[in-house]
């Protein structure tokens, strides 16, 4: 039988280890693929402005001075604010039809980002867009967590937000295409180059939000690829991982319980770090290509590879990290490379320099924000304290964004040594962040088991016992 109860518990598993690996298989199927397409799609349209830009907006919409950068951090300022919140009401309603309706939306803002005719129209599309896309990372997040235990989790979730590094590719490659398509539509309203990336992959975006509710499940229990103990298996095993019920819904306790979750400030700190590179590159690395040297279509298709390296990275780390249940290790060595990356880019010579650095400085950062959001999760139980950490943690980290934003100014290219330093130094935070974050966990897991914490449980109920979550003595940090 399988021994694979949380700590603590009273309960065992009346189920196999194939029983549940199969159950598992299916899940993969179901779930992973359908969110990392909407992930996908959520993050091309979010960078596809950068794209954009050196197709001929800045110049159509008179973007000078700072207007790009204003235009650009409008939608984080706007997106950190929903994703709380978001979480909360994903929460309460279920997945099914809210994730794919957040995507709905932001697919006709990008449709309709094709019709602006100045800067004040880019500015409000660019906050109605951060309104839908600010619940659908954490959103994602939280429903894989719903649905993977937390040695699971790592790679299931690297696998969607790797998407961000695939739709980095796969908006080179669209935006090549679709700003190759002959200037057509009506009269004062004619598509041609930058507005048609924005119009065809808003069309893109909307039909996959359609045909997403056929594939989501509202839960575990409800999947209809399980067979009836198959869907007993899925909610129970994650019942004795996380010791709560899976339907709580949120309260004020659980609220203050993930603001006072000193774990997730480390991940957040991190995944703040890790957005300034992560959302920077994604927005300015076209324009980096294009200062050094490469024409507009070519820095398109040179932004290509890099991206698929940096997902298959993204995507192998995760596999190892749920493997061996560590977090912070992995975060650690990365930096590795994007430390010395980003020192090339500030203080190299030469393109080929300058374009091998940039696969350093992508490969090394885009496995941190799966790392980092994934341990807040896993070290935040039970559910609906996890809803809020999820949501709580990318809102800090989308400060980030805001940052990457103003790091690389049009006063400071054709280098950018200003842009090049900050990532430098958020890459240096990030090696000390995870290395603390491991010597916290392990201090932490220690104390509780010399009962250190057991103090906690005086005169509470079986049922408040069972209510404290991440706090419960008995519950283990993953390092």
């Amino acid at each position: 039988m399988l021994e694979s109860k949380s700590e603590g518990s009273v309960d065992s598993p009346n189920w196999t280890v194939e029983e549940e690996t199969e159950v598992r298989r299916k899940l993969d199927w179901q779930l992973v693929p359908t969110v990392t397409i909407l992930y996908l799609l959520c993050f091309l349209d979010r960078v596809n402005i950068g794209n954009a830009r050196i197709q001929g907006l800045e110049e159509d919409l008179n973007l000078y001075g700072y207007r790009f950068n204003i235009a650009t951090s409008i939608f984080y300022i706007v997106y950190l604010t929903i994703e709380v919140p978001s979480n909360i009401i994903l929460k309460r309603v279920g997945p099914r039809f809210y994730i794919p309706g957040l995507v709905f939306g932001f697919g006709i803002v990008s449709l309709a980002t094709a019709f602006v005719h100045n800067f004040d129209q880019l500015c409000a599309l660019r906050a109605l867009l951060g309104i839908f896309e600010g619940g659908t990372m954490p959103g994602i997040a939280f429903f894989l967590s719903s649905f993977y235990k937390r040695e699971e989790l790592y790679f299931r979730i690297g696998i969607y937000v790797s998407a961000a590094s695939i739709a980095g590719a796969f908006g080179g490659l669209l935006a090549a295409g679709f700003s190759q398509i002959p200037e057509w539509g009506p009269a004062g309203s004619r598509l041609h180059t930058w507005r048609n990336i924005f119009f065809f992959e808003g069309i893109i975006t909307m039909l996959a939000a359609l045909a997403a509710p056929l594939v989501l499940p509202q839960s575990p229990e409800s999947s209809r690829y399980l067979t009836p103990r198959q869907q007993w298996i899925a909610a129970e095993r994650l019942r004795l991982e996380h010791r709560a019920h899976p339907n709580e819904r949120v309260r004020a306790r659980h609220v203050s319980r993930a603001l006072l979750n000193i774990n997730n400030y480390i991940c957040a700190a991190g995944f703040f770090a890790i957005n300034i590179t992560v959302q920077g590159l994604s927005v300015f690395m076209p324009t980096i290509l294009r200062q050094l040297g490469y024409q507009s279509l070519t820095a398109q298709y040179y932004t290509v590879p890099v991206y698929v390296a940096a997902s298959l990275i993204a995507i192998a780390v995760g596999l190892v990290s749920d493997k061996t249940r560590m977090r912070g290790l992995y975060l650690a060595l990365f930096t590795c490379l994007g430390i010395p990356g980003f020192a090339m880019l500030r203080w190299g010579a030469g393109s080929q320099v300058k374009y091998a650095a940039v696969y350093l400085c992508a490969v090394g950062a885009f496995p941190g924000g799966p790392g980092f959001l994934s341990w807040g999760l896993n070290n935040a139980a039970g559910p609906a304290v996890r809803a809020v950490s999820g949501g709580w943690i990318v809102t800090l980290g989308t400060l980030g964004g805001i940052l990457a934003v103003w790091a690389y100014l049009p006063t400071d290219g054709p280098d950018y040594p200003i842009g090049h330093t900050i990532n430098l130094v958020a890459q240096i935070f990030v090696l000390f962040l995870s290395i603390f974050g491991i010597f916290y966990c392990v201090r932490e897991n220690r104390i509780r088991a010399r009962g250190g914490r057991d103090s906690r449980l005086v005169g509470l109920t079986e049922e408040e016992k069972a209510d404290l979550g991440y706090r419960h003595p008995d519950f283990r940090y993953i390092s």
